[in-house]
């Protein structure tokens, strides 16, 4: 039975022990007058992990609901079958499940981006972008792009179905390219994309070229930790307006509070709170 007053979840993922999720929704519950227990589930080392299981047993604790990062956002998706927001349903990802009287799928990838978008750039359409990545990330984040008006976005992965089939979700706005060609197609685009773990430290560097080809007008890295990836880094060089990884972080962690709570946090009170969780730990050349 849940109690009103405490807000219980967890996050599954691999690599998750840098998260500044627990600390934003301990903010964001204290200016509620709710508790918090908050429970990291780490796969990385856990070969026979099951994720159905887990999010089975997740719900049948009782919680408000459960996170999940990479890379287990599809599967939870899949483990939902259909139980899902519509804006969820056209994307194929999600990144937390809320436990009620319905169990129900979101993904604050999508939504804390529009949001962040917003907040950063205005009503500036994001012109023609180029994707770096068509995971659970990408799949959100090509969806808010095409949502926010992207007059064309390009797809590459490491794993050229995976972008098509993104591609496709996404409609005659998106196409996708090899990594072979990325150099040479993203040279003359309004914005650049990372939707990739590259750049954290289990995986380092860019999933662009360095330097950044071109002038990009503006560029995303979803990555937060390090905030100054190599990719940030080489785009100030080459004068891009630079939206960081924990920008979206700290729209995410209004919308997640919201989800599990019902409560609609006051984002100008708390943005600024949030800013103090900013990592530390930024790359090293």
């Amino acid at each position: 039975m849940k109690e009103a007053n405490t807000l219980r979840g967890g996050l599954i993922g691999a690599h998750i022990s840098r998260t500044r999720l627990p600390a934003a929704l301990s903010l964001l519950c204290v200016n509620a007058g709710l508790a918090l227990e908050f429970e990291l589930i780490d796969t990385a080392a856990d070969v026979d992990f099951d994720l159905s299981a887990c999010l089975a047993a997740c719900r049948d604790k009782g919680w408000n609901g459960v996170s999940v990062t990479h890379p287990h956002k599809i599967g939870t998706f899949e483990w939902l079958n259909g139980n899902q927001t519509d804006d969820v349903a056209k994307v194929g990802s999600v990144n937390m499940v809320v436990f009620g009287q319905a169990t129900v799928g979101t993904n604050t990838d999508y939504t804390g981006f529009l949001s962040a978008w917003q907040s950063e750039m205005g009503s500036i359409a994001p012109g023609r972008v180029a994707l770096a990545g068509a995971g659970g990330v990408g799949r959100a984040l090509g969806h808010a792009l095409a949502r926010l008006g992207a007059t064309e976005i390009v797809i590459f992965d490491a794993a050229l179905e995976r972008a098509s089939e993104l591609a496709k979700s996404i409609g005659p706005s998106a196409r996708t390219c090899s990594l072979a060609e990325s150099t040479d197609v993203i040279r003359d685009f309004d914005g650049l994309v990372n939707a990739t773990p590259i750049g954290t430290a289990e995986y380092p560097g860019s999933a662009f070229p360095s330097p950044i080809p071109g002038r990009p007008g503006w560029v995303f890295d979803a990555i937060y930790t390090p905030t100054e990836t190599q990719f940030i880094l080489d785009s100030r060089a080459a004068g891009a307006k630079t939206i960081t990884g924990f920008s979206l972080f700290k729209h995410m962690a209004l919308k997640t509070f919201e989800a599990y709570t019902g409560l609609t946090p006051d984002a100008e009170q708390m943005i600024p709170q949030l800013d103090d969780l900013k990592p530390r730990m930024e790359f090293k050349s």
